[in-house]
């Protein structure tokens, strides 16, 4: 981790917006794509110095960094996301934080743990449902097959979650088709789940965020091409 400056987190920044820009038209000159900086590598410095050059969500995984950060950080107006796993003994601590997004909802199981203790506090939470598209053993999530029916259950049984749309992390994969098919599968939930209210598709790293994009993300969770 290092302090990068300025002007080269702006011309990191640019190239980003550039890459998001052309594949976002091949979709739709309409389809808007929200940038979600990933700042669990990064310094608080550059964290400052991409918002004053305009960049306003940043998401952390883990429930201890993404409080620190909110604290030390919270003279500036960030929108704050929780993108990696939630463990249940950390629940109580991620609702103080009060997160814009989490996008890590990963079972029913801790939707109804978070549901619960967000009862006990009075408050609600903006949530993703994580889908395992590629059904892999290494990924939490749920399966593709079981995605829909989950969503709804959710929806019905834990009033104070705010289900907003879907997230999934690409096959581990060096084929591209692989990657592709795994976007597509998430996606096909999500156009279903758009009638349930989904409005967010989360899709695509840093590594293969623009193959996501044409696949139809409209949110990106990007870290080391910022931070290089």
């Amino acid at each position: 981790m290092s302090i990068l400056g300025k002007e080269h987190l702006r011309a990191n920044l640019d190239e980003v917006i550039w890459n998001i820009e052309q594949a976002r038209i091949t979709v739709s000159e309409h389809h808007i794509v929200k940038l979600v900086t990933v700042a669990k590598y990064t310094e608080l410095e550059n964290i400052s110095t991409l918002y004053a050059l305009g960049q306003r969500a940043f998401g952390e995984n883990q429930v201890q960094q993404l409080s620190s950060r909110m604290h030390t950080l919270d003279d500036l107006p960030i929108e704050w996301h929780m993108i990696g796993t939630l463990q249940k003994n950390k629940i109580n601590n991620l609702i103080n934080t009060r997160p814009t997004l989490m996008q890590s909802l990963d079972s029913i199981e801790l939707a109804l743990e978070l549901n619960k203790k967000l009862l006990a506090k009075e408050r609600k939470m903006h949530c993703l449902l994580q889908i395992n598209a590629a059904n892999e053993e290494s990924k939490l999530g749920l399966s593709p097959e079981e995605a829909f029916d989950i969503y709804q259950r959710i929806k019905e049984s834990c009033p104070q979650i705010n289900l907003k749309g879907v997230m999934t992390i690409g096959a581990h994969s060096k084929e591209t088709k692989e990657i592709q098919k795994s976007f597509e599968t998430t996606h096909r939930i999500y156009e279903s789940l758009q009638k349930e209210g989904a409005s967010i598709c989360s899709m695509g790293m840093s590594s293969d965020y623009t193959l996501a994009i044409k696949c139809g993300s409209n949110l990106i969770r990007v870290g080391s091409a910022l931070f290089k």
